[in-house]
This record gives C-alpha cells, sequence and structure tokens, in this order.
C-alpha cells in the first residue's frame, strides 16, 4: 500500500501539535525492542507452578486402558484377540464412524511383526489392515525383499479414525494393551514400524521418523510375561502412504528392509 507523502505544511502542523502536547524529542539515546516481553521471575514461576504435580488424565481414558488391559490378558491366541478387540469399546475412535474393528492379516506364526498407524478407508469397508494402495505398495515390497510370508501386520489403533487423520495418544493408549498382547503372542524375531504415530506409540518417545528411521531399537514390553522378559529388535521406517506422495523416498525404506530381511536370517 502507498501512503501519500505529507507536504511540509501538514508536517510542520503536526510536529507543532506534539511540541504543544509537552513531546520535546523524536527518539531515545538507545534503541528500544517494543517487542520484547520479559520472563517471569524465577519466584513467581515456582509459585504458579507449585501446585502441579502430574498432568489431568480423564477417568474414562484409565478406565478404558485398564479394560482393554483386562480383555487382553484374557486372550490366549491371536485369533482370541480379535475377538477382545471387537468387543472392546473403550477406543474413542468405535463412536466416530469406523464400520468395524480392524486387526490383523498375514501369517500367526510369523518371525516379523509390522505395526502401522490405524486403518483407512478401504481396511474399514474390507476389516483387514493394509489393503488399500499403501497396503499394495507395502506388500510388492515386501514380496521384493523376500518378507512377504513371514509377515503379521496389524496397528496402533483398530478403528478408523475420521478422516484418516493419524491417531491421537489418546486413542493409541486405549489400545496399546492389544498390541502389546499381540507382540506377547507371537513373539516375533523382529518388528517394523511404519511411520511416525507408530513408532512413537510402540518405542514412548518423540523422536521424529527421519531421525529414527533405518535405526534398530529394542521393544521391551515393561512387565515380563510367564515365560520371562519379551523383547525384541524394532527399526522405524517411512510409511508406505508417505512413499505415495514421495515416491523418491523409497530407496531409503528399501534399505531399511533389506537391513530387516538381514536381522531375521542372522540365527538361520
Amino acid at each position: 500500500m502507498n501512503l501519500p507523502f505529507p507536504d511540509s505544511a501538514a508536517t510542520e502542523s503536526l510536529l507543532a501539535f506534539w511540541a504543544d502536547a509537552g513531546v520535546d524529542g523524536c527518539y531515545d539515546d538507545a534503541p528500544v525492542d517494543r517487542t520484547f516481553i520479559p520472563p517471569p521471575a524465577a519466584k513467581a514461576v515456582a509459585k504458579a507452578t507449585a501446585s502441579v504435580v502430574t498432568p489431568f488424565v480423564p477417568a474414562a481414558a484409565v478406565d478404558a486402558v485398564a479394560e482393554a488391559r483386562r480383555l487382553a490378558a484374557s486372550a490366549d491366541s491371536l485369533e482370541a484377540l480379535g475377538k477382545a478387540i471387537s468387543e472392546f469399546e473403550g477406543c474413542p475412535l468405535r463412536g466416530m464412524g469406523a464400520r468395524q474393528a480392524v486387526f490383523c492379516r498375514g501369517n500367526p506364526e510369523a518371525d516379523l511383526l509390522i505395526i502401522g498407524e490405524g486403518p483407512g478407508a478401504e481396511e474399514d469397508a474390507r476389516g483387514q489392515p493394509f489393503v488399500g494402495r499403501a497396503g499394495q505398495l507395502l506388500d510388492r515390497m515386501l514380496f521384493a525383499a523376500g518378507l512377504h510370508e513371514r509377515a503379521f501386520i496389524t496397528n496402533t489403533v483398530f478403528w478408523r479414525p475420521p478422516g484418516n487423520r493419524t491417531p491421537t495418544p489418546e486413542e493409541q493408549a486405549a489400545c496399546a494393551p492389544f498390541v502389546e498382547r499381540t507382540f506377547a503372542l507371537l513373539r516375533p524375531k523382529a518388528v517394523l514400524l511404519l511411520g511416525a504415530a507408530s513408532a512413537k506409540s510402540v518405542l514412548k518417545t518423540d523422536e521424529g521418523i527421519m531421525k529414527m528411521r533405518g535405526q534398530w531399537r529394542e521393544w521391551r514390553l515393561a512387565e515380563a510375561g510367564p515365560d520371562g522378559a519379551i523383547a525384541a529388535p524394532a527399526i522405524p521406517t517411512l510409511h508406505p502412504a508417505f512413499l505415495l506422495r514421495q515416491p523418491h523416498a523409497k530407496k531409503q525404506v528399501w534399505a531399511d528392509l533389506l537391513s530387516l530381511a538381514a536381522r531375521l536370517d542372522e540365527d538361520y
């Protein structure tokens, strides 16, 4: 926007107005940052936060996780676990338009567990994870790496988030006992985590997927099972849906799959 430059008479009139108002200088001796807001004093911060002990967690969310743990613990097979998931009503996603629970597909005796983020529209319609375009790409890459017949595939949540959005930590927490029980029943040799939401939920971290991708971590359950601790190496990688948008990143995921295949064959 171009403003007209004031003429000398108008400028003189304006200066006379400020002089009459008592203004006797246009500038300070030193520049002053008028946008700077000083931080509160340490004592004020301590006083304001003294009563904060732990973040508030809704009772309903706590109850949902407890119920999920009870149902998951009662399942002595993957088939029984799928039935328990279908009966679980504690995940908020269940009442947001999802048609059905989407648990798993693949080899029930697999030595590789693959965990994605959540079902999409095609998965919600067919009742199986990774059957849409992203799943078809995943299958092709697994076939090429010799891993397809060795994989069991699931997600961090079992109901489709509205609009295929990323599941929230609360939604993932409600389903986590079932994911952990899947891990305990399958006892895979390795775990492949697809996408940031999956890696962050399983590994309990806030690191970004670009930092974690291709790095081997350990997934260990907090509580030991009846046969001792349950743990396996886990490798995060990029989600197939991301590869559909950014095909150049396929090379990175292919490198991760080759690393995974080599890890699985170490003891053979």
